[in-house]
């Protein structure tokens, strides 16, 4: 279904984001093999996050679910019951579903089957094959081309010391998974500090996690874990397109309420104001997953450098970066990005073919793009490629582009934001 934006004169008003995506995956998988119950609040109910709770269903977990309210009756991290031999898991579109789980069934004894939509079995898996086998996983791509469907026969791990060549919370959290069940500790070194929120919530269920030098973490073996109730903060990849409008609107003041503000996670911040952008961090929360809220506040926007260890703190949030440099004066270069080939859609390429199609001056690069702001964008027909971030990451360009802005199809925004557009209309005036 497609959907049209209009140029926005003034944003104001008050925003309460939805919870945080990778939280909430980790919420559900973390309480269903811990022991007890756990409850689960400001979850967040797009489709990512409700195969999570699906695939758990089908390994004998009860979950009850009201709203954004979670509760989870874990069955331990030797209880699950898979309900066939062997277990189908349906992770929709959800890449860190099929990744994350594949270190908690890598242990288990029986056999799963894990497969996404065309999207997800398109995302490549041997970066998680490669550590599990190494301890001992017997894990296989179905069609032999490294890609899902993922069938993982379950078996005892030995630790390991991984050295990672890409920095990534996913692959990350599936080794130290795994190495909770493994007979000896388990290392991950990655290149940069990938988002931590795997070692933070891992300790607040009682397991041994120590961050060391060279990003270096390493887990101990655990005999249980332990639920406790989970408080998922506002997701500031979500908060990253009421940003990026409030700054780029003219005349715009939103306050966008309990944001997460992991260090991790909060490059879209640093980028923000590196680039002249008024961003006001007030009513902070130093919890285990620290929040405030942000006063956003319309800006004149410069060009800027985007490389290297920031690079994980903001790889999500790139797509509406590179918006927001279409529209600041001078020169972005966004490098070390070649992550972003690999996302739901092969974010280089679907970004830069909607911002040529707005008038923008951009090159892709193998790891990022350049692009020439502060030239007006034209309203233009885009193509979504059923991406998420690359929709709102648009829909956000469409606020400042003279004309009508047609997104092909905004259903795929259900995936992280399901009500994305209703927010952003309630802040138009």
């Amino acid at each position: 279904m497609s959907m049209m934006i209009e140029k926005a004169s003034a944003l104001h008003g008050t925003l309460s984001i939805p919870g945080d995506k990778s939280i909430s995956h980790r919420a559900v998988m973390f309480s269903s093999i811990a022991e007890g119950t756990t409850h689960i609040s400001n979850f967040l109910t797009g489709a990512d996050c409700l195969s999570t709770i699906s695939c758990f269903r089908r390994l004998g977990v009860s979950i009850t679910q009201d709203g954004s309210d979670v509760t989870v009756t874990g069955r331990g991290m030797h209880g699950l019951v898979p309900e066939s031999s062997p277990v189908l898991l349906d992770t929709g579109n959800s890449g860190t579903t099929t990744r994350i789980l594949s270190g908690i069934l890598a242990p288990q004894p029986f056999v799963s089957v894990l497969s996404g939509d065309e999207s997800v079995n398109r995302r490549p898996m041997k970066r998680i094959m490669e550590p599990l086998s190494l301890m001992g996983a017997r894990i296989r791509s179905i069609n032999g081309n490294g890609y899902a469907p993922l069938e993982i026969t379950g078996g005892p791990l030995h630790g390991i010391t991984y050295h990672a060549k890409v920095a990534s919370a996913q692959v990350k959290s599936a080794v130290l998974l795994a190495g909770l069940y493994a007979d000896g500790s388990t290392t991950f070194t990655e290149p940069a500090k990938s988002r931590d929120h795997t070692e933070r919530m891992l300790t607040a269920f009682g397991a041994k996690v120590v961050s060391g030098e060279g990003n270096a973490v390493t887990v101990t073996p655990a005999e249980d874990l332990y639920g406790a109730d989970v408080v998922v903060p506002g997701d500031i990849s979500s908060a990253a397109y009421f940003i990026a409008a409030g700054l780029l609107v003219p005349g715009s003041e939103v306050l966008l309420k309990n944001v997460g503000i992991n260090p991790t996670r909060d490059g879209i911040l640093r980028v923000a104001r590196t680039m002249g952008g008024d961003v006001e961090e007030v009513n902070v929360v130093n919890a285990p997953e620290p929040y405030c809220d942000l006063i956003v506040r319309s800006s004149s926007l410069h060009g800027t450098v985007i490389e290297g260890d920031l690079i994980p703190t903001l790889i999500d949030e790139l797509p509406v970066i590179a918006v927001m440099a279409a529209m600041a004066e001078g020169t972005t270069v966004i490098r070390d990005a070649a992550e972003l080939k690999v996302k739901e859609s092969n974010r280089i390429d679907t970004m830069t073919e909607g911002l040529r199609a707005m008038g923008c001056d951009i090159t892709p690069t193998d790891d990022g793009m350049i692009i020439s702001g502060g030239k007006p964008l034209q309203g233009a027909k885009i193509r979504t490629f059923e991406d998420h971030r690359v929709a709102m990451s648009f829909a956000i360009a469409g606020l400042v582009a003279d004309g009508e802005t047609v997104l092909d199809d905004e259903r795929c925004v259900r995936i992280s934001y399901p009500a994305f557009f209703e927010d952003l209309q309630s802040l138009e005036r």
